[in-house]
């Protein structure tokens, strides 16, 4: 999961690109970068860090042009803690492209071999969006050899990358002197979509609530398997690259990735979360009496919708019993979890007045590795709560994700090959309710007539592209140790 935006514009696009990635923040605290192009020349920079932390004013004037991109990082591949791997990636031939990207390619290690030996393009890093940019660039190569470089060649380049690449992809890429093109999955696994400005500037960005917050107003998104190319006067082309292609949207941006103001795919976020909060009301009736319950109180920030449907619903009254320091990262899209562990209780403080004496219901998002919530329900007891109760707004999370989500071993995960009343017991609830995935996809689905279905493979375990192997999952595991022992040495690792 990354936040990636590219604009183009009349006047210069550094302040709009770094205003967008603050508003993308929340789907990435790793690492930030910028390029712009002024005529045929790049420039960028990028570094480990929050946004207002990795650009200053002196970086800020050394990104002129009226085109740019950016990227926030949240590393699901290769090292969290090298700089080199931070997006935006570069090639420069052909003509220079600049080239960030949002999603996990799950053949990257078999495609890294065959850029190398066929292709002979060299790989660098870990990265598998340099594996992209490198298959980009090799197919536009072939597409406009011998001939201008026209939107027929590029859409034709990206029908080929398409067909090597598989996993999950929502891609933004500078073409020095040419343009800005983007392109989505097959399966429209990672979001992107694209409007315009009054003045009719362009835009084109992981949600809908980066263009909004920078004066654009959303168009549409991409489709599945879609690409868009702007050329340098602004002019805007469109082509579906992919002949199967289906719409199934990745779940977890709605029960906790995307900001609840964002609407992805057609579904609004906040409306989503409330309708998850309908259906897991009705979990909650079926398991226990609400006369069981004094109070609903969510685990900030994502589950507050569906806490606040869920105490309507069953005629409690909802109230904020945790302040959150705002100041402390994401503990989910921590790179250790040591440091997850740690920051919970840094993070989030318990108002002894809405727990004492009563039988607290708590709502969270999702359960991934237990120990948040472990934390919290003591928290919940050591604040006077009599009874704590925790309901899960998503299914148990049991599988791995492969498509850009930090979820790539069965170890970390509660749920897998545990029972609810087991995971009850190691978190210490004294009730535990989880949603039901099919009524999760059902009150989704209703939101946007004719979707074709969900990337739900952490709840489920299918995998939509249909190559992931045992070997796939070994592989992740291997690298999740590395990443960990990166965590712990940060860059005595690198």
């Amino acid at each position: 999961m990354c936040g990636i935006v590219g604009t183009l514009a009349a006047t210069p696009v550094n302040q709009v690109l770094y205003d967008a990635l603050l508003l993308l923040q929340h789907r990435g605290q790793d690492a930030a970068g910028i390029v712009t192009m002024q005529g045929q020349k790049c420039f960028m920079h990028k570094a480990r860090g929050m946004v207002r932390d990795v650009f200053r004013t002196r970086n800020m004037r050394a990104l002129p042009g009226n085109i740019g991109l950016g990227q926030v990082r949240y590393p699901t591949a290769g090292n969290a803690y090298s700089e080199e791997e931070a997006q935006p990636f570069y090639v420069n031939a052909p003509f220079g492209i600049v080239l960030v990207h949002n999603g996990n390619l799950t053949n990257s290690l078999a495609l890294k071999d065959e850029l190398f030996e066929i292709d002979r393009r060299h790989i660098n890093t870990d990265s598998d969006t340099e594996v992209l940019i490198n298959v980009l660039a090799h197919e536009l190569e072939i597409a406009a050899r011998d001939l201008p470089l026209t939107t027929k060649e590029i859409f034709a380049a990206v029908r080929s990358v398409q067909k090597r690449i598989k996993g999950s992809y929502a891609v933004i890429a500078l073409i020095a002197g040419q343009g800005l093109l983007a392109f989505r999955d097959p399966f429209g696994i990672r979001p992107l979509c694209f409007g315009r400005s009054g003045k009719g500037e362009f835009m084109v960005a992981s949600e809908s609530v980066a263009l909004e917050g920078t004066g654009h107003q959303l168009e549409r998104d991409l489709a599945p398997g879609e690409a868009l190319f702007v050329d340098m006067t602004g002019k805007m082309h469109t082509e579906q690259c992919n002949d199967n292609s289906t719409r199934n949207p990745c779940m977890f941006e709605f029960v906790y990735l995307a900001r609840p103001d964002s609407v992805m795919d057609g579904i609004s976020v906040y409306q989503a979360r409330l309708n998850m909060g309908e259906a897991l009301a009705q979990r909650v009736i079926s398991t226990m009496p609400p006369n069981e319950i004094d109070v609903v109180i969510p685990i900030p920030e994502s589950s507050r919708p569906a806490a606040m449907q869920l105490a309507h619903r069953i005629g409690k009254p909802y109230r904020e019993g945790f302040v959150k320091n705002r100041y402390v990262g994401r503990t989910f899209i921590m790179p250790a979890q040591g440091t997850r562990e740690k920051s919970v209780r840094q993070k989030l403080n318990a108002i002894g007045l809405e727990f004492k004496g009563r039988n607290v219901l708590l709502v969270d998002d999702s359960i991934v590795r237990g120990t948040t919530s472990k934390e919290i329900v003591e928290m919940a007891r050591e604040a006077g709560a009599r009874k704590v109760y925790l309901a899960s707004a998503a299914p148990p999370v049991r599988f791995p994700n492969v498509y850009g989500i930090d979820l790539p071993t069965k170890e970390e995960l509660i749920a897998h090959g545990r029972t609810v009343e087991e995971i009850r017991e190691y978190i210490g609830a004294d009730a535990l309710i989880y949603q039901d995935i099919e009524a999760m996809k059902r009150v989704v689905a209703e939101l946007r007539p004719g979707i074709q279905g969900f990337e739900v493979s952490c709840f489920e375990g299918h995998y939509l592209t249909g190559d992931i192997s045992q070997a796939d999952f070994d592989g992740m595991r291997e690298q999740r140790k590395k990443r960990y022992v990166e965590a712990e040495h940060g860059d005595e690792a690198t």
